[in-house]
């Protein structure tokens, strides 16, 4: 009799078991739930890889057209790379102030090589709030027809309120007036410290002066106006107490000793 049982009654396995459950069991919830999620973080996880070589030319490409706009030669109309190709990239060893043939300018990434120990050193006095700061940097050269200096274009990078600001300063070709500032990326509190990408606050910068005849930096981006004077002065950012110190410290931070002012000076000398 028992054999005859389990002849009409066969043993079910594992799989015909959770089949057999009600749709709204628990285990049959859970596992739809677990299958849904597995299958969704692949495809977005294949998507990812997919998208990453066109995420990486949409960045460069962001990148070369505020280099464009901060030097004020920015044409919509006009192709990007061929637009981008009037400048000459040079990797420049801030120590020294002078341009470097250790790496390849077209591939150099200034923001790995200022994680890497190796081309990168840790700051004590840190009052742009960046950690490490690369040895090396990117910098870019506008010349006029005459193959003479017109601008330059500097990176710069610093902390804000919420996040670090990166972006570009063009300086003339005496090293000093200052053309133009922009900031490419960046969260800070829209309506607020978000206001760095305000056209009219930006162009505050054009003319201003970074140092005084002696050399002294006097650029201040505060409410007051310094003894120093207007021509190094840009006005703060309403309701944006932090992000306007931050950018103040950052400017002074990359335009003085431990950033670009070795390289400012050759170039007042004539000697880039």
């Amino acid at each position: 009799m028992a054999d005859e049982n389990k002849t009409q009654n066969p043993p079910q396995g594992f799989i015909r078991r959770f089949l057999a459950q009600p749709p709204d069991s628990v285990s049959k919830t859970i596992f739809i739930a677990v299958a849904v999620c597995l299958v969704a973080s692949m495809i977005v996880s294949a998507a990812a890889v997919a998208l990453r070589p066109t995420q990486a030319i949409n960045a460069l490409k962001d990148k070369q057209i505020n280099i464009l706009q901060v030097a004020g030669i920015y044409d919509p109309d006009q192709n990007v790379v061929e637009a981008f190709a009037a400048f000459e990239p040079k990797v420049l060893e801030l120590a020294t102030g002078s341009f470097s043939d250790r790496f390849d300018p077209a591939s150099f990434n200034d923001r790995a090589a200022a994680d890497d120990p190796e081309t990168s050193v840790a700051l004590t006095d840190d009052p742009a709030g960046i950690g490490r700061q690369g040895k090396f940097v990117t910098v870019y050269l506008l010349r006029d027809d005459a193959g003479a200096i017109d601008k330059v274009i500097l990176p710069l990078h610093g902390y804000g309120l919420w996040s670090t600001l990166y972006g570009f300063i063009a300086l003339e070709e005496n090293g000093n007036d200052i053309f133009g500032l922009q900031f490419y990326e960046h969260a800070e509190t829209p309506g607020l410290g978000a206001e760095v990408d305000n056209p009219r606050w930006k162009a505050l910068w054009n003319g201003k002066k970074l140092a005084d005849e002696s050399g002294e930096l006097q650029i201040s981006v505060t409410k007051a106006v310094p003894a120093a004077g207007a021509e190094y002065h840009v006005d703060a950012l309403a309701g944006a107490t932090l992000t306007t110190a931050g950018v103040h410290n950052l400017v002074n931070f990359w335009m003085g000793e431990a950033g670009y002012k070795p390289f400012l000076e050759k170039l007042k000398a004539g000697d880039v």
